[in-house]
């Protein structure tokens, strides 16, 4: 036992180690420069089938969870580990080229308004300009005090409330609230549609209001569960002078629930049944928008960044409210922490936003509000 585990062996076993060469100094740069050149590969491959799946194939709804800014932020890293590489040649360059390609194809993914740097490309407001608020309410005031939550509501002043959410959420199901006595008194003189769980405020005059997309089969008496279900964009059209403003009011529904485990096939199910929900939801406003050529605010909360394909048509087509804010990176999820997703969105045409902000709603919900100024025409 002396013989392997102490005395002369253990010695020849030390000088041996001793007299061993060291590693050539660049093998370590080496290979950093290739675990760099992997990661870089890798990366350029997910933002390629980005790119190609996004909005196509369902099961890039979870991917499509990784934040915008992570786009930017990941190539920039990549790039600024190059240097660490040493004198790796041929990888170091690879390592850059990668890097860099992801960039060119992910930095517009990233959601950042450059608009901001200059001050936004707003316009002044002129008179008769009409504030929006915009909001997810997170279940109405089920767990706040209701006098606070209206009076968040009534300080904003806004001509225009597009509200979502207006329900409470108990026993893993939605349950009908019925506050419209209190909404007409907290807001005399406002005129009122609601449909399943949106609801629009209005102190203009109320021309016609109708749920669009799947809520389309509904007929008057439905049951309120199935309103809930189909009924997630809300148009309002709305008299403004001798014009008519179309209000959208969105809530298209969320990717999956955060209770369901990807270990399950239920998780594959779901997320392949709410993709289809929301795709139908983004159809039906798609051809009602495509067909009205008047004036129009498409608002809401789309459960949806601006890196997912799902928002390509609205983004191409309309006016993004973003150009007329001045944070580098609008984000409205969660309101309670370090924002990272701007889920909430405004978007126009034929109307132009002259002010947009995103609100603190002060723990009564984890959506922030959005605080739109616009006018009509434009």
């Amino acid at each position: 036992m002396k013989g392997v585990y102490g005395g002369a062996e253990t010695a020849d076993m030390t000088g041996a180690a001793a007299r061993r060469p060291p590693a050539p100094a660049g093998r370590t740069p080496r290979r950093r420069a290739r675990a760099l050149a992997w990661a870089a590969a890798a990366w350029l491959a997910f933002v390629v089938l980005h790119h190609l799946l996004s909005g196509r194939f369902w099961l890039w709804l979870v991917p499509d969870l990784v934040p915008p800014l992570v786009y930017l932020a990941a190539p920039l890293l990549l790039l600024a580990a190059v240097p660490l590489t040493g004198r790796a040649g041929r990888t170091r360059r690879w390592c850059a080229v990668l890097a860099a390609a992801s960039l060119l194809l992910g930095a517009g993914q990233s959601g950042l308004n450059p608009g901001a740097l200059t001050g936004g490309t707003a316009a002044a407001a002129p008179a008769g300009a009409l504030r929006v608020l915009s909001w997810n309410t997170e279940y109405w005031d089920q767990d706040d005090d209701p006098d606070r939550f209206y009076a968040f509501l009534r300080t904003r002043d806004a001509d225009v409330y597009a509200l979502q959410e207006y329900l409470h959420w108990s026993g893993g199901a939605p349950r009908q609230v019925d506050d419209l006595a209190r909404l007409r008194r907290e807001f005399p003189g406002y005129h009122l549609a609601v449909n399943g769980e949106l609801v629009t405020l209005s102190r203009l005059p109320i021309v016609s209001a109708r749920a669009l997309g799947p809520a389309g089969v509904l007929g008057p008496g439905s049951p309120w569960r199935a309103a809930f279900d189909l009924a997630k964009v809300l148009r309002t059209d709305l008299r403004v002078g001798a014009s008519v403003l179309s209000v959208y009011n969105v809530h298209v529904p969320t990717q999956y629930m955060l209770d369901d485990s990807p270990l399950t096939s239920r998780f594959y199910t779901g997320l392949r049944d709410r993709d289809a929900a929301r795709q139908a939801q983004f159809d039906g406003l798609e051809a009602d928008v495509g067909a009205n050529r008047g004036a129009l605010v498409v608002t809401g909360d789309f459960n949806t960044t601006y890196a997912m394909g799902d928002l390509g048509w609205l983004s191409g087509r309309l006016s993004n409210a973003n150009r007329a804010s001045p944070d580098l990176l609008p984000a409205s999820w969660p309101a309670g922490g370090p924002a990272l997703w701007q889920l909430d969105w405004t978007f126009t045409s034929a109307a132009t936003v002259h002010d947009y902000g995103l609100l603190d709603p002060h723990g009564l919900s984890d959506h922030r509000a959005q605080d739109v100024l616009v006018s009509v025409g434009g």
